[in-house]
């Protein structure tokens, strides 16, 4: 990743933070990287990350691939950029009174519904902790949920890592099983049925008792509404984070 002669930053944060000066012309009239941008975010939500290349971009625009490298010097540098422009500002101030678990649940949330409006946002690899203007000012609200707690500071980016990773890793799961089940044309309780028979026929009481204890409940009799499954995973993993705080107490 190239850096910024002026900052030394890689280019990609140099330019999401406002220190690497935008060309204000370019050599196609018209051209700028708040277009550049906007037609790669609609390239991703369409087609998916995968599809976002300089020369699909420009195809786009209606230009050439190299003359976009006048605004953005590398594919990583507009993945930022992206994620900058979706990317909303964190909740806003809690009420007075409220204590961090209302914090972190609403912070929580509301990356939820970033991630669910931009799946393609999972698609990203995460090449290194928040560094962009709006990731830090998300990790900012995150940490300041948590003043009061009695935690240290490490313990607490920690705290945002393990909420974050959550909310990260059940929005891709629930994507991937929403594209699977939309590709086979089945309803999701259709699948749930089709996944008990199959561990019926593949399993048996002797060699696996808790599965067929599973089976002989009402566990898999139908799909799980989505927000329940990710409140209640939510749930047990601040139950964690208070019985952390409590022992720290």
């Amino acid at each position: 990743m190239a850096a910024d002669e002026d900052t030394g930053l890689p280019a990609s944060l140099a330019t999401a933070w406002g220190f690497k000066a935008r060309p204000s012309k370019g050599p196609k009239p018209g051209l700028s990287l708040d277009r550049i941008v906007a037609a790669a975010v609609g390239v991703a939500a369409a087609e998916g990350i995968g599809a976002v290349s300089m020369g699909r971009v420009a195809k786009e625009l209606g230009a050439s691939p190299m003359s976009l490298y006048r605004y953005v010097g590398a594919k990583d540098e507009l993945y930022i950029l992206m994620q900058e422009t979706v990317m909303p500002a964190p909740p806003g101030p809690l009420p007075d009174g409220a204590e961090w678990r209302t914090g972190l649940t609403r912070w929580a949330r509301a990356q939820r519904a970033v991630f669910h409006e931009n799946l393609w946002l999972l698609r990203i690899p995460v090449s290194g902790p928040p560094a962009s203007p709006k990731s830090v000012a998300w990790m900012e609200h995150g940490l300041a949920v948590l003043d009061g707690t009695g935690l240290d500071e490490a313990t607490k980016l920690g705290v945002l890592m393990l909420v974050s990773g959550y909310v990260r890793n059940e929005a891709m799961l629930m994507s991937d099983l929403d594209a699977a089940i939309t590709a086979r044309g089945h309803s999701p309780e259709e699948v749930m049925r089709r996944y008990r028979r199959t561990l019926a026929t593949l399993t048996d009481p002797e060699r696996h008792p808790a599965v067929t204890r599973v089976l002989e409940s009402n566990a898999l009799d139908q799909a799980d509404e989505p927000d329940a499954d990710f409140e209640f995973g939510l749930e047990v993993v601040l139950d964690g984070v208070a019985a952390l705080i409590a022992r720290r107490d």
